[in-house]
């Protein structure tokens, strides 16, 4: 029999590989456990996941349907591409059509049935198969067949105590809400399952499960987001930084622009986070990609998630300014990947960038966090969400790079959709600015944790040749602001920019 073992709790696996690492390895095994939730939430998927995994194992199961005929749960089975060999169904509504004295009724309710005429079923099926999991699917039609809730409790006890004496792992399938009142089947249960379904204004359906008890073993609580595809559920455990420590990491990566390194304080340090914040077209997305040709040229490697365009036009803006990545990018050692909002769930993109970082990439790109905060149900978890997220990048030694666009161009109008500039370790400030009838671009450092920076504002270009960094801007008052000042001597002065260290600042 596959186990995992927990101390001296064998386990039986979920067959669904999130939702073990959540419960620790899967559910203890010779116990009853209830899995609630909405019609079309998946618990049939899971309930098949559960036999199938067993009769991989050499594990014979059963499947009790009082819901579903069999013909519908081998179509279930089909969509995706599973066989059910292995798995033995029990169809009563077939039992409880033989038991009828006319066998001219093809349709008729469950509640004309007695209780005891359908547990024999099951039961004579369960001495002859000797299953080690059974399914029960749904008890809300067990419910109406008992008629009063006393004798549907013994009903329920009465099966726990057979099962249990039978080496059985039994899963439970009901409705959210159908086991208020007299019906408290939780307490019955060695463990209950609760499955959630979302409705978001625009988009696709979010689903979450939580795992409400599981009894004398630790779980991780809350809720876990999880998505039902071609091949059944995919569940993806809440990201806890804690669960993932490493060792201190002290490595730096330089841009390749000594001006820029400079403004940096001598460049970005590895387990940090770095927040690009400025209006749109300002430049952020192009400094990301600078430290993204910087780590390649170093030999590290690099994923990007971009939110708000293709990875084309990412990687083609690049190629613009003459970083050449699409060698990297076909080698495999970065990888670019573009993620919609409306469609991914919060905690999958977590799980997608938890398999890049363990895929060796040294530095993540999320471009933007604006597009991170429209994939949040709830804008007020968001900072718990990107918290964990950095903490565990953190503690992995990768430097993580976070795009923020601030809503406005110029003035002093800018705001940010929401602040997270004081989860980051370092943050970079991307401005406009009007200087003699032309509109330029300024970068400077506001905040690092780590270490020291320049306290100037120094100004910003991109051209064909690439990304550059000017002097400080020492002629100018309010770049930052948008109320600009010029304190020059005379207009040529600003032509200082293009000569000396101020070369590279001409495009």
């Amino acid at each position: 029999m596959a186990t995992h073992a927990y101390k001296d709790f064998p386990r039986a696996s979920t067959g669904v590989q999130g939702l073990d690492d959540i419960l620790g390895g899967g559910f203890p095994i010779n116990r009853m456990y209830l899995v609630e939730g909405d019609p079309g939430a998946g618990k049939t998927t899971l309930a098949l996941q559960f036999l199938l995994a067993g009769a991989r194992a050499g594990e014979p199961g059963v499947y009790a349907t009082l819901s579903e005929t069999e013909e519908e749960l081998r179509d279930v089975a089909a969509s995706h591409g599973w066989s059910l060999d292995g798995v033995t169904i029990c169809e009563l509504q077939t039992a409880e059509e033989s038991l009828k004295a006319d066998s001219q009724y093809t349709l008729f309710h469950p509640s004309e049935v007695e209780l005891s005429e359908t547990t024999r079923a099951v039961l004579d099926t369960v001495e002859r198969v000797r299953p080690l999991r059974v399914v029960f699917d749904s008890l809300s039609e067990m419910r109406l067949l008992a008629r009063d809730s006393l004798r549907y409790r013994r009903q329920i006890l009465a099966l726990k105590h057979y099962f249990t004496g039978q080496s059985c792992t039994v899963l439970l399938l009901d409705y959210t809400g159908a086991t208020t009142g007299d019906f408290q089947l939780q307490s019955l249960t060695h463990g209950v399952v609760g499955f959630e379904q979302l409705a978001p204004g625009y988009g696709a359906q979010r689903r979450r499960l939580r795992v409400q008890k599981v009894r004398g073993i630790p779980f991780r609580d809350g809720y876990h987001d999880y998505a039902i595809r071609t091949g059944g559920l995919q569940v993806f455990p809440r990201l806890v930084a804690a669960d993932h420590p490493r060792g201190v990491v002290t490595e730096t990566l330089e841009s390749g622009l000594p001006e820029l390194d400079a403004l940096m304080g001598g460049g970005l340090e590895h387990g940090t986070s770095v927040m690009l914040l400025g209006p749109s077209g300002v430049g952020k997305s192009t400094l990301a990609a600078q430290y993204v040709a910087a780590a390649m040229h170093q030999g590290e490697r690099a994923a990007v998630y971009t939110f708000d365009e293709s990875p084309e036009s990412w990687l083609s803006r690049a190629e613009r300014l003459g970083l050449g990545l699409r060698q990297p990018l076909a080698e495999e050692r970065m990888s670019i990947r573009q993620v919609d909002p409306a469609e991914l769930a919060p905690g999958e993109f977590a799980q997608q960038v938890r398999r890049g970082v363990e895929a060796g990439a040294r530095l993540v790109v999320i471009d933007s966090l604006n597009g991170y905060q429209h994939a949040m149900p709830e804008e007020r978890f968001l900072v718990l969400h990107l918290h964990e997220l950095f903490s565990y990048l953190n503690q992995q030694g990768v430097l993580t790079l976070l795009v923020m666009a601030q809503a406005g161009i110029l003035g002093e109008t800018l705001e940010s959709p929401v602040d997270l500039s004081y989860l980051a370790d370092t943050v970079v400030l991307l401005r406009y600015f009007e200087a003699f009838g032309e509109v330029r671009k300024a970068v400077s450092v506001v905040k690092r944790r780590t270490g020291d920076h320049e306290r100037n504002v120094r100004e910003l270009r991109t051209a064909h040749d690439g990304v550059k960094v000017g002097r400080e801007l020492r002629e100018f008052q309010g770049v930052l602001t948008g109320r600009l000042e010029y304190r020059g001597e005379s207009e040529p002065l600003l032509g200082g920019l293009e000569g000396g260290a101020g070369e590279a600042a001409s495009a």
